[in-house]
């Protein structure tokens, strides 16, 4: 019995070696988890940063670029007596504030789940000032390390809401991004152009791996850099911007809210983009960049709105050149048609009577494209007036649309905005499945009513104009990095379904305006002709808007412009008065009507 008991123990104590044995084999030669994790205190892995691109404006001056700076690391599996006081005297930091560091930094670890093992930002962004003051002591705290890193910084506050602010990388966008590009302390581009081409400006990050002895001083290089990657900068960008055209414009636009933006034609390059109000883009940039956010973001004038993408306006007596090509493509009016001025339909303004069609553009006669939009809508096409405003409105929903109204245009920044042009499915759902006609929506026919435009659209409707025709999608940068090229969707043309000749007519209407109709006070130049329409967009119960657009030279233009300046009243004077100064400053190099500045400036455009 005793015998059995002594072979039974004996095959136990086997077994138990036989599993320690297998288990220390795979510790020892299969598992490299323990080998790693005994590295980690030989070994540490610092990742380079990559430079940013750069984006310069399209006469090669830098708008942004980028600034060194360092965040403080730490592992905390390395942290060996700490001494708190010394820390502080070092980084001039109060007891108090170390202790609400170390509770912040617990916090974020918690949030990100990190490791003891793993690098994790104690202090951020401190300056080359702030290196210079502690990088002969840092040795003195094992397990903090300095990871250098670039910050972005802006050469002109005009181009704020263009080019947008990059920040670091969220925890909902880190839980979002599906590529795995990012990591925990990575930056992006937030908003504008830095969020658009962020693919491009990032670049690749790179990893070094350092030796360290016992006491955790650096001793070079792991074997000789063998697993070393480089970092990969990222592509610059040259922007489409004249910055002395976007700072002039920035500059008429002070302290006004509303919107200018000017388009080359012949490319759809845009040579300036202002937003007002706007803001430094330096604020969010550096250590306070969350304060100064919140404080961006709960200002009352709304500086991160970007108008020209966002803000959605009626269009205002500007609308009537849409309808004008449109009438003649359609064969319903000729330009010498005459239609009466009957103020009993609709009301209107200034002295005229009898126009034809570039004598109603000239002087904005609502009755004559009240009748214009009654005959492109009511042709007999069906007995009924329901269904013949249908039909009509179907047509010409298709040949306002080929303008690029009612859908994004497609321009290389976020956040861009439809507008509206109504077709039936809208008065459907507006009348609830009641029949609608003429007479419930002829408000559109003056720009009124269910219309909505962004600013970009109009420039772009301008940029048409002086196209006889056709647009290139509005874009903001010129070439990206090495290519010399823009994104191959902004070569391609876009036609309208107006035939090129029936542009002539508006063209002429359009000088008409500036040389002796609503806008030829402010808009009209001594040596440059503009073709140019106001707009005076009904806000009530606030004063209207004041909206102007156009394009110069008449022929072979170079610019075409839209100005929208809110609470401002009639188009011939805020808008065309900004709108003519921009002309001006672009095709001369400086403005020669310091009297037409000094009125922008004032801003007393109601008086």
């Amino acid at each position: 019995m005793n015998e059995g008991r002594k072979e039974v123990l004996q095959i136990v104590f086997v077994l138990i070696g036989v599993v320690f044995l297998i288990k220390l084999f795979f510790i020892q030669i299969v598992e490299d988890s323990y080998k790693n994790m005994a590295g980690v205190n030989a070994i540490r892995k610092e990742i380079q940063y990559p430079i940013r691109g750069i984006i310069k404006d399209r006469n090669g001056k830098l708008i942004v670029y980028n600034n060194p700076e360092f965040d403080l690391m730490v592992i905390l599996h390395e942290v060996k007596h700490f001494d708190s006081v010394r820390f502080c005297h070092v980084f001039g930091k109060t007891q108090d504030e170390l202790r609400q560091l170390f509770k912040n930094f617990y916090t974020e670890i918690r949030n990100r789940k990190a490791n003891q093992f793993q690098p994790f930002p104690f202090l951020r962004q401190l300056s080359t000032y702030d290196l210079a003051k502690i990088q002969d002591n840092i040795d003195e705290f094992p397990g903090f390390f300095i990871q250098d890193r670039t910050t972005r910084a802006y050469a002109s506050k005009a181009v704020a809401n263009a080019i947008g602010y990059v920040s670091e990388v969220s925890k909902r966008q880190l839980d979002n991004d599906k590529t795995g590009i990012y990591r925990q302390g990575d930056y992006m581009g937030q908003s504008g152009l830095e969020a658009y081409y962020e693919e491009y400006l990032r670049g690749k990050r790179g990893v070094k791996y350092l030796m360290r002895n016992k006491d955790g001083v650096i001793k070079g290089s792991y074997e000789d850099g063998k697993y070393d990657t480089l970092s990969v900068p990222g592509q610059d960008l040259v922007s489409t911007i004249d910055l002395n055209l976007q700072e002039y414009g920035a500059f008429l636009l002070n302290g006004k809210a509303g919107s200018i933006i000017a388009i080359e034609p012949s490319s759809g390059e845009i040579l300036a983009m202002i937003s007002g109000p706007s803001y430094d883009p330096n604020l969010l940039t550096g250590k306070n960049y969350s304060e100064n956010f919140v404080m961006i973001s709960n200002d009352s004038l709304k500086p991160l709105f970007n108008r020209p993408l966002m803000a959605q306006y009626r269009p205002g007596s500007i609308f009537k050149i849409a309808q004008a090509m449109v009438a003649l493509q359609e064969g319903v009016i000729t330009p010498e048609t005459r239609i009466k001025c009957d103020r009993s339909i609709i009301n209107c303004h200034g002295p005229h009577s009898n126009e034809d069609l570039r004598g109603a553009i000239a002087n904005s006669c609502n009755p004559y494209f009240h009748n214009v939009l009654r005959r492109m809508l009511n042709k007999g096409k069906a007995n009924n007036p329901f269904d013949d405003t249908r039909i009509g409105l179907e047509e010409w929903n298709k040949h306002i649309s080929s303008f690029g109204f009612g859908k994004r245009l497609g321009i290389d920044l976020p956040n861009e905005k439809r507008g509206l042009v109504p077709s039936p499915a809208y008065y459907d759902r507006a009348y609830r499945g009641r029949p609608w006609k003429f007479s419930n929506i002829y408000s559109i026919a003056i720009g009124e009513g269910e219309n909505m435009v962004v600013p970009l659209q109009m420039a772009n409707f301008a940029a048409t104009l002086a196209n006889k025709g056709f647009y290139y999608t509005p874009h903001l940068v010129k070439s990206v990095g090495s290519t010399g090229m823009p994104l191959p969707q902004y070569l391609e043309k876009h036609y309208t379904t107006i035939d090129s000749a029936n542009f002539r007519i508006a063209r002429d209407a359009m000088q008409r305006v500036v040389e002796a109709g609503t806008a030829q006070y402010r808009a009209k130049l001594k040596d440059i002709v503009v073709c140019g329409k106001t707009g005076s967009v009904q806000n009530e119960p606030n004063p209207d808007h004041s909206v102007f657009i156009a394009f110069a030279p008449k022929e072979n233009p170079k610019i075409a412009i839209s100005v929208y300046v809110e609470y401002s009243g009639q188009g011939g004077r805020a808008a065309a008065s900004i709108a003519s100064l921009m002309i001006e400053k672009y095709l001369l190099g400086k403005t020669e009507r310091p009297n037409i500045e000094e009125y922008v400036l004032k801003g007393k455009f109601l008086h």
